[in-house]
């Protein structure tokens, strides 16, 4: 596939400090591409340089194939962007807030589809400041998506989100998905990233520790697996490169077969993190350059 993003040896320092330190990393066209990292490992400063709003000190960054380091009014086109919190329209509607951001574009989407797309058709008249958290949230991607993107930057799309909430967004960004949009999506929540990535990439210290599908990432795939029982009342549990084997041994000498409160586990896509990011927190760390 395409690359919509690639970044060659990527290095922005502040005072002196590393923020990104010798970054590769490709994100392909038309995928659902996660960046993790603990606060302070250069994600923020990662995106920004994508986005065009900071400056870099070395390496190469192509977004849709130019440089973003001064890209012009055609490439601002082509992205769109929702970041954590968006203030000052409060005044406004949905529907005019969206309105007067199309004019911003060369070609954008039509406001009605775009307020439909994101569930806000019965609140597309309702002022801003009456909108709940979550719809709130629906507009910030409305506004991102109504100059009709190729490329979308998510940044914690879903913080303080309640569970149905997010999953009702979950759904939006499947969809934005699935009409063949690039979204790269930062966040701390691991079931998110499970949830929608296509690839995930973990960085700390401003370099990249791992790159894969959530489900491999890490070798998440063939780790041993924790076979959970019961037997004689007691619990037991067998960590095994060879679950099924060790089911099928449980299973021979149970009467009929059954396993009395069985459960096969691999790790997490949590633990997976935690123990990829482990060597990199220090009780120093810090959001200056996050």
């Amino acid at each position: 596939m395409d690359d919509a993003i690639t970044i060659r040896g990527l290095r922005k320092a502040y005072g002196g400090r590393a923020a990104v330190d010798g970054l590769d990393l490709d994100i392909r066209t038309g995928e659902v591409f996660a960046l993790l990292g603990p606060n302070g490992a250069g994600k923020t400063t990662t995106v920004e340089i994508a986005e065009g709003f900071r400056s870099r000190d070395a390496g190469e960054v192509r977004v849709l194939g130019t440089d973003p380091e001064g890209a012009g009014r055609s490439w601002r086109n082509q992205i769109g962007i929702v970041t954590q919190t968006s203030a000052g329209l409060d005044l406004l509607t949905p529907r005019e807030a969206l309105a007067s951001t199309a004019k911003v574009y060369s070609d954008p989407r039509d406001v009605d589809e775009v307020i439909a797309a994101v569930g806000l058709a019965d609140k597309a008249d309702t002022r801003i400041v009456g909108l709940s958290g979550g719809q709130r949230r629906r507009l910030d991607v409305g506004l991102g998506i109504v100059g009709g993107p190729e490329l979308i930057f998510l940044d914690e799309p879903t913080t303080g989100f309640d569970p149905q909430a997010r999953r009702d967004f979950w759904t939006l960004i499947r969809a934005l998905a699935d009409q063949g949009t690039t979204i790269l999506l930062t966040t701390h929540y691991l079931d998110e990233a499970e949830e929608l990535a296509d690839r995930v990439g973990v960085i700390a210290a401003g370099r990249l520790l791992a790159l894969d599908t959530p489900a491999a990432l890490g070798g998440r795939g063939t780790s041993e697996a924790t076979v959970t029982w019961e037997e004689d009342g007691i619990r037991r549990s067998l960590r095994t490169a060879t679950p099924t084997a060790q089911v099928s041994r449980l299973a021979a000498r149970m009467p009929g077969g059954e396993v009395p409160g069985l459960t096969v586990t691999r790790p997490s896509l949590e633990d997976t993190y935690l123990t990829l990011i482990a060597p990199h927190i220090t009780d120093d760390t810090t959001e200056v350059a996050s």
